[in-house]
């Protein structure tokens, strides 16, 4: 992708602060007090599970039914819970206001930690504030990059929306795009918006954003199959997430289109698609990092003090292009469930 230095050198920090906290999570073990058992439990902690107390970790998305993103998010949560010898309670809502009753009930159960996706961060800022106030730990991952710190949150891990969204346009530019369409499946999702305004941003040709009830899938195929019969010279439909991206390739059927398709985000059927070519490309936003990461930084958190990117910088997860040069080595992992 040909992007600036900057956004180069942004992407460079947070592998080596992954690669810190993956070191910090043995020494976090092994400087434990009581001799033997600190020998013990670091031990423990390197063969894969943590001689430490049973923490609760609330882990809250915004996820909508059905859509197969947030089981990669939570098969990675439920990996490091495993390891760090904690209770997971996940749940979902896309409604803000819902999501935020659920972080409330985990203040009620007086959780250890609260892992959370900042979608619409507005309507979390009283209950992220209630939930510091009772002295809980709370992480964001995946929404939420430009708020986090502005809302007490002690470390981040995802996407840089803005940036995704730039090297999207650029990739585009490669592929001899002209007229795009922008699919948006979540009014007010602030990620979602920043997706396509970095694509407009770096792309050449012209780009044009689409609204779409991302809850009603059949409403999602039938509002992209009438733009594309509207306008005949879209050349690319590109979506915000693997199951929109499916759906639009029966779009440009239906249509008799001849449009790309490009997406943000993978699942395994997305990556079989990359692979006999109805999808042109996708960006990989490791969502399986994003769930093992934000649970596994609240243990660091709670037993040895540690912060993931210093407390200051986020910790990005992407983005990564997935397309017929390398999608044969994602798809093993991809059929797994964990990219």
């Amino acid at each position: 992708m040909d992007c600036s230095s900057h956004s180069r050198s942004r992407r460079l920090a947070p592998v080596v602060a992954v690669a810190a906290a993956a070191a910090l999570a043995l020494a976090g073990c092994s400087s434990s007090s009581g001799g033997k058992k600190a020998e013990e439990g670091a031990a423990n902690a390197s063969a894969g599970k943590a001689d430490t107390p049973r923490m609760t970790i609330a882990l809250v998305t915004h996820q909508s039914p059905g859509d197969t993103f947030w089981d990669t998010v939570r098969k990675g949560a439920q990996a490091a819970a495993a390891k760090d010898n904690i209770k997971l309670l996940y749940s979902a809502d896309p409604s803000a206001g819902i999501q935020a009753n659920l972080v409330q009930n985990a203040i009620d159960q007086k959780v250890d930690g609260i892992a959370v996706t900042l979608a619409k961060p507005d309507a979390m800022r009283s209950v992220i504030g209630k939930a510091e106030q009772a002295g809980i730990p709370v992480v964001g991952l995946n929404s939420g990059l430009s708020d986090w710190k502005k809302m007490g949150l002690l470390e981040f891990f995802g996407q840089d929306e803005s940036v995704a969204g730039e090297a999207f346009g650029d990739k585009l530019n490669s592929t001899g795009a002209k007229n795009v369409v922008c699919v948006i499946h979540e009014q007010g999702n602030v990620g979602l918006t920043q997706r396509c305004d970095g694509v407009k941003k770096t792309f050449k040709g012209t780009t044009e954003t689409l609204y779409v009830n991302g809850a009603d899938m059949p409403s999602v195929k039938s509002t992209i199959t009438a733009k594309l019969k509207q306008n005949r010279s879209v050349d690319t439909v590109v979506t915000l997430g693997a199951p929109f991206a499916l759906t639009a390739v029966q779009s440009v059927g239906d249509a008799g289109s001849k449009a790309e398709v490009a997406t943000f985000d993978l699942n395994k059927d997305l990556v079989k698609a990359v692979q006999n070519g109805s999808i042109e490309f996708a960006v990989d936003q490791q969502p399986y990092l994003q769930g093992y990461l934000a649970v596994d930084s609240l243990w660091l958190y709670k037993n040895n003090g540690n912060y993931s990117g210093g407390g200051v910088q986020p910790v990005l997860t992407g983005p990564a292009f997935v397309d017929k040069s390398n999608v044969d080595r994602v798809a093993r992992f991809a059929a797994k469930g964990t990219r």
